[in-house]
């Protein structure tokens, strides 16, 4: 088992920032590709961003790219999200989570540990 647990979340004004962490623990952090997903009111939870063991590839969905940056340091266990430049659709609840498969996944149902999520309101 992985748990992994999100922080940094909250209200912040349009074209504001904010960096979201996940502490992970249990097993070995670097042997899992990390994601961060989101969920809107009413609507699929979604992908935002992953990034593989080592940190050298990231993915990122169309309506970040050049604003948030997925990150992590495997000496703490913790993977990070700066997201800059903030949107009202931006506003979320934002999920980490820990996939053993190969590749870096995008989706949902190849990451196997989730994170309980922390609140992410944008403002306009």
């Amino acid at each position: 088992q992985v748990q992994l647990v999100e922080s940094g979340g909250g209200l912040v004004q349009a074209g504001g920032s904010l960096r979201l962490s996940c502490a992970a623990s249990g097993r070995t952090f670097s042997n899992y590709c990390m994601g961060w997903f989101r969920q809107a009111p009413g609507k699929e939870r979604e992908f935002v961003a992953a990034i593989s063991r080592t940190g050298g590839i990231t993915f990122y969905t169309d309506s970040v790219k050049g604003r948030f940056t997925i990150s992590r340091d495997n000496a703490k266990n913790t993977v990070y999200l700066q997201m800059n430049s903030l949107k009202p659709d931006d506003t979320a609840v934002y999920y980490c989570a820990a996939s053993s498969s190969v590749g870096v996944p995008k989706t949902e149902s190849r990451y196997d540990f989730w994170g309980q999520g922390t609140q992410v309101t944008v403002s306009s």
